[in-house]
C-alpha cells in the first residue's frame, strides 16, 4: 500500500509507503531548540469567500470613548464576517455610547436585527475598561451587556470575546474567536510550532528547529502541547508546557515514537511505537508516559490515532484491508470496525466535537481532498477542491475546520465551514505553513 501524500509529510517527495511511515518520523524530526514564547516575524492575511445558509443581520458600531474603540468593533466585525453566518449592516462609522438610548426602529429600518456597541475607557492605570452592550431591534430591548477591563495587549483578545458572546447570543451556538490554533511555519531553512489567534493573528512561536517539526497535538485544556522530536537520535513524543517552556518525553522506546493524541480528559495519549515490530496503537500517561498498553495489533499499519469525544474509542488508518482505510476500535480490545468505504484511499481521521461526523483526507482523481464522513448515516461530502488539502482539524464548536493547502504553489493554512459553504485562506507572508490544528476553548 502507498501513501502519496500523507497529511505530515514535510519534504517534496512524491510518494511513500505507510510501512516506511515510521521511519520518516526518524529522518524528519530534528529539534535542536527549544524557545521562550516570542513574537514571530510572519502575519496572516485572511481571504473570505461564500456565505453561510443563513446569515443573521447585524450592525457594529465603533466603541466610543477612546480610540481603541474603532479598533475592537473591526476586529468584531473581522470575526463575525470571517463565519459567513452573518450579513454585516453598515454602520457609516457611528459610534455608539453604552450610556445612550438605542434607535431599535432606525437600525431595524437600516437591516439590522442587532445592534452592538460599546464604551472604552482608559484607567488611571493605564488599563482600558470596556463596555460592550448587544441590542435586539426586532424585540426593541437588551440582548446581552458585560464589561472587560485589560491591557492594550489585552484588547485583541477582549474583542475575540465580546465576539464570541455576539456569536452565541444570536445563534446559539458558542464561538471560536477567542481560541488559539497551532502550525508548523518553515521560513528558509528553520521550522517553527506557532501558536496564533484563531484568526491567524498575533503568532507566537513555541519551538523552532532547524529540521521539521511534526504531529501537533493541543491538549483538551489547552495549556500543553504534545509532538514529536529527534534530538535524541531518534524519534521521541513530548508533552510541552505553554505557560513554562518546560517539556518532558512520555514516549522513548525503541524505534519510532510518533503521532500523539490526547485522551478528551487530557490524561492518556495515543502514540504509535514500533518498538514490538510495525507500527502500532499505544495508550500511555500524558504526565509521565506510565502504564503503556497496546491497542492495536495487526501484522500491518496502525497509525494515525484519534480518540473518540466519549474517551472509549480511537479512530485510526490502517492498510489491514489493502488500501489506507479508517477504522475504529475500543480501547478495551476486539475487532476494529471499518469506517471509510468511499475510494481506494482515506486517512488522517479527525471526529467531530459531537461525536457525529468524521474529517478524512480522501484522494479523488489524483487529488487529495478533505472529506465529511456522517457516522450515523455514512454519507460523505467533499469539503474542499484543492489538489494537495492535508490535515484536517475541527473546531472545538464543529462549525469550522482547519486544514493546510497548497495555493498559487505555495502551501497555506485554509479553512472551511462544516458544512463546505464558507471558505476561507490565511496566506503566510513569508513561509509555509503545515501541520495546522485547532485548540480548545478557553478555560
Amino acid at each position: 500500500m502507498t501513501l502519496d501524500r500523507p497529511h505530515h509529510l514535510l519534504t517534496n517527495a512524491k510518494t511513500f509507503s505507510l510501512a516506511f511511515a515510521g521511519w520518516l518520523f526518524a529522518s524528519l524530526i530534528t529539534v535542536i531548540a527549544l524557545c521562550h514564547v516570542g513574537i514571530a516575524r510572519a502575519q496572516l492575511r485572511v481571504d473570505i469567500s461564500g456565505t453561510g445558509a443563513q446569515q443573521y443581520p447585524v450592525a457594529v458600531a465603533d466603541f466610543s470613548g477612546d480610540a481603541a474603540g474603532s479598533q475592537i468593533a473591526e476586529i468584531i466585525r473581522a470575526d463575525l464576517t470571517r463565519s459567513g453566518q452573518f450579513n454585516l449592516i453598515s454602520t457609516s462609522g457611528v459610534a455608539l455610547n453604552v450610556d445612550t438610548a438605542i434607535a431599535y426602529d432606525e437600525w431595524r429600518t437600516r437591516g439590522a436585527d442587532f445592534i452592538a456597541y460599546g464604551t472604552v475607557v482608559r484607567l488611571p492605570d493605564g488599563r482600558f475598561e470596556i463596555k460592550y452592550r448587544l441590542g435586539d431591534t426586532v424585540k426593541r430591548g437588551p440582548l446581552d451587556g458585560v464589561s472587560f477591563s485589560g491591557t492594550e495587549k489585552e484588547l485583541r483578545r477582549i474583542s475575540h470575546q465580546i465576539a464570541d458572546r455576539i456569536y452565541e447570543k444570536i445563534t446559539g451556538i458558542k464561538g471560536v474567536f477567542a481560541t488559539r490554533i497551532a502550525y508548523v511555519l518553515k521560513q528558509g531553512k528553520t521550522y517553527e510550532l506557532q501558536i496564533a489567534d484563531a484568526d491567524g493573528q498575533s503568532p507566537q512561536v513555541a519551538l523552532r528547529s532547524r529540521e521539521p517539526i511534526i504531529s501537533p497535538a493541543w491538549s483538551p485544556d489547552g495549556t500543553r502541547l504534545a509532538y514529536v522530536s529527534f534530538e535524541s537520535g531518534k524519534p521521541v513524543v513530548y508533552v510541552h508546557h505553554l505557560t513554562t517552556s518546560k517539556r518532558s518525553p512520555v514516549a522513548n522506546y525503541k524505534g519510532n515514537n510518533s503521532a500523539p493524541a490526547w485522551s478528551p480528559d487530557g490524561n492518556t495519549l495515543a502514540v504509535v511505537l514500533t518498538r514490538d515490530g510495525l507500527s502500532q496503537i499505544y495508550t500511555l500517561g500524558a504526565n509521565d508516559g506510565a502504564n503503556l498498553r497496546r491497542v492495536t495489533r495487526s501484522p500491518l499499519i496502525d497509525t494515525e490515532p484519534t480518540f473518540a469525544p466519549d474517551g472509549r474509542s480511537i479512530y485510526f488508518t490502517s492498510d489491514r484491508s489493502g488500501s489506507p482505510q479508517i477504522y475504529q476500535t475500543g480501547l478495551d480490545g476486539g475487532e476494529p470496525r471499518r469506517i471509510s468505504f468511499s475510494g481506494g484511499y482515506n486517512i488522517s481521521p479527525r471526529v467531530s466535537p459531537d461525536g457525529k461526523t468524521l474529517l478524512t483526507v480522501t484522494r479523488r482523481d489524483g487529488s487529495y481532498r478533505i472529506a465529511s464522513l456522517n457516522l450515523a448515516t455514512g454519507a460523505e461530502s467533499l469539503l474542499t477542491d484543492g489538489r494537495d488539502d492535508q490535515s484536517p482539524s475541527f473546531a472545538p464548536n464543529g462549525m469550522q475546520v482547519l486544514y493546510a493547502a497548497v495555493q498559487g504553489g505555495r502551501s497555506v493554512l485554509a479553512g472551511v465551514s462544516s458544512d463546505g459553504r464558507v471558505r476561507q485562506t490565511l496566506s503566510v507572508l513569508n513561509g509555509e505553513i503545515r501541520e495546522p490544528t485547532w485548540g480548545p476553548f478557553s478555560q
